[in-house]
């Protein structure tokens, strides 16, 4: 079958391993199912995948994707969990210390055909198209645990999103507006604020710029660049919810400001298979039009990995089959 995938680990030139090719058909075991993919979109846990990051050298080659919709045999449209984890876990998945993504024991999306495990593949609701809901499964996930589980908002009070563009920061922005939370969001050019705005944000500033009031809580996902902004928006009693540190993990703690104002750091990875759930129907619901940065066939994934590397786009980057 058709595929795009990792050829071999490539810590320093990860698109030399970028391969558009042939891979054998898989086998479906029991209680799994096959998925006919018709989207799979990006995320820079592929391009850690072509580094050889968190992938044992012997699980290559590996088809690529963790994140895609698509049909099973009977027709029924479905969005793929990424989370796959051990069958005997009950419970919060993102939690199960055996779990795995897509991408990094089982092959991903980016191919014809792939196999997931029965409850993995979640039924897309009608209100969605394809390429829309195959952003769901990561980005958009991550976004809607670290909100609706995590940070404890309230409609009417105000979030900070660190970071104008990003899959996550975009979503976070999207389902914000839509859940009544005043949004403020931070992006280091104009370019990125106003993208920020045309999504539903209320105010935008320039990275670390002083903020006209205290917020509720903060998403994260920049880190050293961003952590000690961060800290200061806070009121007493607020949060910062962590998914990420794309510019560096170890920001200084500013302990004593987290103590006497009694902040909440806590961190945030993914989501279960109901809240997935829950998400697709909010966003359909909602009318909610998650933002596609780029759409382009999987024949040309060389683009889209190129686009990713290079920060060119804004939302999700999406390859359709």
């Amino acid at each position: 079958m058709f595929a795009v995938y990792a050829a071999e680990p490539n810590a320093d030139a990860p698109l030399d391993s970028l391969t558009v090719g042939e891979r054998p058909d898989p086998e479906v075991p029991e209680g799994w199912v096959k998925v006919n993919v018709s989207a799979a979109s990006l995320n820079m846990h592929d391009i850690w995948t072509l580094r050889g990051v968190g992938i044992k050298p012997e699980q290559f080659p590996m088809i690529l994707g963790c994140d895609g919709a698509g049909t099973l045999e009977d027709g029924t449209e479905v969005v793929l969990h990424s989370i796959i984890g051990d069958p005997d876990w009950t419970g919060d998945e993102t939690l199960d210390p055996k779990r795995t993504l897509l991408t990094e024991k089982y092959q991903g999306a980016m191919a014809d055909t792939i196999v997931v495990p029965a409850r993995n593949a979640v039924p897309k609701p009608d209100g969605l198209t394809a390429v829309q809901a195959s952003v769901m499964g990561t980005a958009w996930l991550t976004a809607y645990r670290m909100l609706f589980t995590k940070s404890g908002l309230k409609p009417g009070q105000t979030m900070l999103v660190q970071g104008a563009s990003g899959g996550v920061s975009t979503a976070l922005v999207q389902l914000g507006k839509a859940a009544g939370m005043q949004v403020w969001v931070t992006g280091r050019s104009e370019e990125k604020r106003a993208l920020a705005e045309k999504l539903g944000a209320h105010r935008t500033f320039e990275s670390g710029a002083r903020l006209p009031g205290k917020v509720d809580a903060v998403f994260e996902s920049v880190g050293d660049a961003t952590w000690k902004h961060s800290m200061r928006a806070l009121r007493p009693g607020g949060a910062i919810i962590v998914c990420g540190s794309t510019s560096g993990p170890n920001p200084g703690a500013d302990l004593q400001r987290l103590f006497f104002l009694q902040l909440r750091v806590e961190g945030s990875t993914m989501g279960t298979r109901q809240e997935l759930a829950d998400l697709l129907s909010f966003v359909a619901t909602a009318g909610i039009t998650p933002e596609i940065g780029l759409e382009v066939p999987m024949e040309q994934a060389e683009e889209a990995f190129r686009a990713m590397l290079d920060g060119e786009t804004a939302g999700k980057i999406v390859l359709t089959h």
